[in-house]
């Protein structure tokens, strides 16, 4: 058998933008992640707003205002 066939396994700590850390096992050493169990909105009950300003924002720098239809 080869012994290459498997990736490494580490022990991982994921990250959320809210502060929440999990501790796991997974192939990478670190894992950050914007939303998680903690934080999401089907698991708080609670609706939050993702960055969706920015993205609005950058769409209209980057094609307009322009009204083509």
């Amino acid at each position: 058998m080869k012994s290459e066939g498997h990736p490494e396994y580490y022990v991982t700590t994921i990250r959320c933008a809210c502060g929440n850390e999990i501790e796991t096992r997974a192939t990478k050493k670190d894992i950050r992640v914007e939303i998680c169990s903690n934080c999401h909105p089907l698991f708080t009950g609670k609706q939050k707003l993702v960055d969706s300003e920015g993205r609005v924002e950058r769409f209209k720098k980057k094609y307009g205002n322009k009204r083509t239809y």
